[in-house]
């Protein structure tokens, strides 16, 4: 566009400058015009003979272009000559002065116009008439010349915009160094907004008076809100992530040289209800079935902290170690708890006083159900339950020190669904057996069998049976430990080859004990004394608690009174442990507990401390460990026979 007004420009100035050619043309015409009619005026015998001259020329022309056409005709041409001569000669004789005077006009000249011609009286000479005229001239411009070059047709036919020029450019910078100027202001004026708000606030707070301040960090939204924001901000400050980690080197340091090393993970530990000499105990331990990194503990009252409830259930985060993640309480000591398989939300404890409650998770810390004291449930310690049963029908299995067995709905506490007395006639002082641990196999719901607390083991049926009552199996006495038995566990479906018969319990002779279980479906005749498969006495002192791996089929892991972690491997010695590990400060551990990965193991120390360890490669199966446990299993059988045999012999 701007090309196109510069050539628009530049012949604007073209045709001013041929504007003044012209008139100076014209007005060098009329000064010659002038001085040729003042001439003509003061010497008229000039004038004819410049006409004459150019009467001359005219006529010699014409005879040129003739004379071809007349060679030959010599007469013609004679008399062709003659009447030449004749005109010159009347020409010469013509009086100029009878000719009207030329005008002054603008382009005006002389044009002899043919009239009718004049005679002489001799009829010998030819007079023309002369006579003027005005001559209109044209101001024509001249045609354009157009020239066409490459950088024309490239550009000028193109759909593309032009270039934009200098100007435009310049133009653009400023406009956006000014949008830049006046966001740079916006942001500051928002900054000052924002800062004379907080001041604002500020001076709010400050106006705040110390009773309002109370009660505002009294209430139970303000309080929610510390606690929930400061979890979270814990969980992401105790993520120890090694940033710094090598990936090159795939050494594992941790691990020693046969690669069995367990590692510490952490302590868990609350101060506030810990603080006296007399602290509370953990009585139980367990993992969450759905959230791996939760774990719960069961504590004991504290005798000393008459304000403090006596019953506590704390669940400890493995990203949140310096507090609990949640606190129930309960009006009697929690003796053993549990998260529910099928209801995460769920956690249930057996108390000191017999009942059975229930936390939620989503409530506060007191119990959402709990178990009526009266006779249709408990009134004895319950040290001992388990959930049986599928994600649609389950119970809740609970065995109190009394010998009564009761089976529960989750949903409904009032009442349980079924009660079962443990009773055997043989015993000295008492028929009730007291129980201390219970244990169903896997995928059975009806068969279980208890631990004493005079040392012996039982069987017993949840229903009726063809040739057998439901209670005890009066037949079958697993006869082997020396003192209460502290742990009972059967062991868990795991590999291709079912050992779901055999069974580990611990007790206060030092000692633990592998079974196998005889078959319930069969009625025994006669009484008999079933005598453990083999005795694993590596401890020192009390043994409290055993446990098998749930992904290996021949390692289960033992914790006694000198504060000692052992991990057992059948597939490696049967005498003694592959691991021993001092735990915490020496003090007696009462419980143990698998995650369902079995690569970490949570202990409750008699100091009220859950400690978390990893047992690193131990845990990891191979594909023949479990044909291995077969062989050794089989082993042990044969020798528990054998030495049976002698002994009855000698």
């Amino acid at each position: 566009m701007d090309r196109r007004k510069e050539e628009l420009a530049k012949k604007r100035a073209k045709l001013i400058e041929l504007r003044k050619v012209r008139e100076d043309r014209q007005r060098a015409l009329a000064t010659q015009q002038e001085s040729l009619s003042a001439n003509s005026r003061g010497q008229p015998e000039d004038i004819h003979e410049l006409v004459a001259n150019l009467l001359d020329k005219k006529e010699d022309k014409r005879s040129a272009i003739t004379s071809n056409a007349l060679v030959g005709e010599s007469d013609s041409a004679g008399s062709a000559g003659s009447d030449k001569e004749t005109r010159i000669a009347g020409l010469s004789r013509l009086n100029l002065t009878s000719m009207p005077r030329q005008g002054s006009g603008i382009g005006g000249g002389l044009t002899s116009v043919p009239q009718s011609p004049q005679v002489s009286s001799s009829g010998s000479r030819f007079i023309p008439d002369l006579s003027t005229f005005e001559s209109v001239l044209l101001d024509i411009a001249p045609k354009e010349v157009v020239f066409y070059d490459k950088t024309v047709q490239t550009v000028e036919s193109s759909t593309d915009p032009p270039p934009p020029t200098e100007k435009e450019i310049r133009e653009k910078i400023e406009k956006e160094l000014e949008k830049q100027e006046q966001r740079r202001r916006e942001q500051l004026e928002e900054e000052n907004a924002r800062a004379e708000a907080a001041r604002k606030r500020a001076a709010r707070a400050r106006d705040i008076g110390e009773d309002q301040r109370k009660k505002i960090m009294q209430s139970s939204e303000f309080v929610e809100f510390v606690e929930h924001s400061t979890k979270i901000i814990e969980r992401a400050l105790n993520d120890e992530y090694d940033f710094l980690k090598d990936y090159s080197n795939t050494q594992d340091e941790d691990a020693d040289e046969t690669g069995n090393r367990v590692k510490y993970i952490c302590s868990f530990f609350d101060d506030r209800w810990n603080k006296s000499r007399a602290t509370r105990s953990v009585t139980d331990v367990n993992w969450s079935h759905k959230f791996p990194e939760l774990c719960v503990a069961s504590y004991n009252k504290n005798s000393i902290a008459t304000n403090e409830p006596d019953g506590l259930v704390l669940v400890w985060n493995l990203h949140l170690l310096d507090r609990p993640e949640y606190t129930f309480h309960s009006q009697s000591d929690v003796l053993t708890t549990m998260f529910s398989p099928f209801h995460p939300n769920l956690v249930i404890g057996g108390t000191y006083s017999g009942q059975v409650v229930i936390w939620d998770t989503r409530a506060r810390s007191l119990p959402v159900l709990k178990t009526p004291l009266s006779s249709n449930g408990h009134t004895h310690p319950v040290y001992s339950m388990q959930v049986v049963g599928t994600q649609n029908a389950h119970n809740l299995i609970t065995a109190s020190t009394d010998g009564l067995v009761c089976s529960w709905q989750l949903d409904m506490l009032a009442q349980p669904q079924e009660t079962l007395e443990l009773v055997h006639p043989n015993h000295n002082k008492t028929d009730e057996v007291s129980v201390t641990a219970l244990g169903f196999p896997d995928n059975e719901t009806t068969a279980f069998w208890v631990g004493t607390e005079e040392g012996n083991v039982y069987q017993a049926n949840r229903f009726d049976r063809a040739g057998s009552k439901a209670g005890i199996n009066q037949y079958d006495f697993y006869k082997g430990h020396w003192g209460p038995v502290t742990g009972l566990q059967f062991h868990p479906l795991v590999g291709p080859v079912d050992f779901s018969d055999l069974f580990l319990t611990s007790s206060v002779d030092w000692t633990v004990k592998l079974w196998r279980a005889k078959s319930s479906s069969k009625t025994p005749t006669a009484q008999r004394t079933i005598s453990p498969i083999h005795s694993f006495e590596g401890a020192d002192d009390y043994v409290y608690d055993v446990k098998w791996s749930p992904r290996h089929p021949a390692l289960f892991a033992s914790v006694d009174g000198t504060g000692k972690l052992s991990l057992w491997n059948l597939n490696i010695d049967t005498e003694v442990p592959v691991v021993g590990v001092a735990v915490g400060n020496g003090k007696a551990l009462n419980k143990i507990q698998w995650d369902k990965d079995g690569r970490k193991v949570a202990i409750g120390s008699s100091d009220a401390r859950v400690h978390v360890y990893d047992v690193g490669e131990l845990g990891n199966a191979r594909s023949d460990e479990s044909l291995n446990l077969q062989r050794v299993i089989s082993e042990m059988t044969a020798n528990e026979q054998g030495s049976s045999r002698y002994s009855s012999g000698k």
